[in-house]
């Protein structure tokens, strides 16, 4: 009797097969012929699954391609590479020896011919350590290391501003903070500048970054039925953010990208000089005042906001109150708003002298 060996399995033919009962097998029952082979495609169904998987994986990671069909030693790229990189203009890089070496691909082979004898060696030229970014890399617009150089620039820029336009127009071409990069547009402002209250936010987000304007989306919209109950129209004040870049993918701001950005907003604060002035958010409030409670306990208290020196110690009536995104989140929490947004109107008025 002869055995047939597949798949690592032994098969007995059909004839000589055998159910549980050890019973000879059926020849009209085809149970017993497919079960092996269906094992074996479901185990290759399941493994090409995985892999397509995987590929789809590489792909949206941005692997869509390879280089080479054999591994690389990775240790013997990094020894050997660099000193390709720093050998002098003209003079091919020394070869690296061992067994690493030859493991390596033909491609990322270094040059095997040495200088002719007759020419002394030269030494690579002295590594130099990178200079501070400064104005002039910065208008390039390429992305810079923030830093204490750049935050000075911001305050300098800020404060030759004499008027709002010349703001907007400032910080259109500055281009220390990286937000900028990614960004599809600048978000400064919208209002009139003799506006008798001023909202800021922290950060603009999709809408808001496709339209150039603050507080367009669902939090403006919110923000614009909340004005409306305490009779304010959008046109009557001034609202504007912290960071006027859209971080990518609306995550929060770093602080060096808030300390950045914080003279070009203080300076929109002195420009505008309003009555009243709101933070929407904590963010905002500790970006601008430096306190550190939270929002729930920072909200309906009265600060009072000091100006540059330019306004010879004057100061602004502050308060902060709950981001209109924060509401849609948890409506609960209106009620604390809407008391917040009655004290501003009553603020207001009393600036007004009614």
């Amino acid at each position: 009797m002869s055995l047939a060996v597949k798949a690592g399995t032994i098969a007995l033919p059909g004839a000589m097969r055998h159910n549980s009962r050890m019973e000879p097998a059926d020849p009209t029952d085809r149970r017993h012929d497919d079960g092996p082979s269906a094992t074996v495609a479901e185990g290759e169904r399941k493994v090409s699954s995985a892999l397509e998987a995987l590929l789809d994986f590489y792909i949206s990671a941005g692997a869509d391609g390879w280089l080479e069909l054999e591994p690389s030693d990775a240790f013997a790229l990094s020894e050997t590479v660099p000193a390709a990189r720093t050998a002098p203009a003209g003079m091919p890089a020394a070869p690296t020896a061992g067994p690493a070496a030859r493991q390596m691909p033909p491609q990322f082979q270094p040059p095997q011919s040495q200088p002719p004898q007759s020419q002394p060696p030269r030494s690579a030229p002295p590594m130099r350590a990178p200079a501070a970014p400064a104005q002039g890399a910065m208008a390039a617009g390429a992305a810079v290391v923030p830093g204490d150089e750049v935050v000075v620039a911001a305050r300098e820029a800020a404060r030759t501003a004499a008027t709002l336009d010349d703001l907007r127009e400032t910080l259109s071409r500055f281009d220390g903070c990286n937000l900028k990069l990614t960004a599809k547009s600048l978000v400064f402002a919208d209002g009139p500048a003799n506006a008798r209250v001023m909202f800021v936010g922290e950060a603009p987000g999709r809408e808001e970054d496709a339209r150039g304007l603050p507080f367009v989306g669902r939090s403006g919209q919110l923000l614009d039925r909340m004005l409306e109950a305490i009779g304010l129209a959008r046109g009557e004040v001034y609202i504007t953010n912290v960071v006027p870049w859209r971080p990518p993918g609306n995550r929060t701001p770093s602080p060096q990208e808030t300390e950045i950005c914080k003279p070009f907003v203080l300076r929109q604060i002195e420009l505008v000089r309003p009555k009243v002035l709101v933070f929407l958010g904590g963010a905002s409030a500790k970006a601008l005042t430096g306190v550190q409670d939270g929002i729930l306990r920072l909200r309906g208290r009265w600060l009072d906001l000091p100006l540059g020196p330019a306004a010879q110690g004057a100061t602004i009536r502050a308060v902060a109150t709950l981001h209109p995104a924060y509401l849609l989140r948890s409506p609960v929490q209106k009620r604390y708003a809407w008391r917040d947004f009655l004290a501003i109107r009553a603020a207001l008025d009393e600036a007004s002298g009614t």
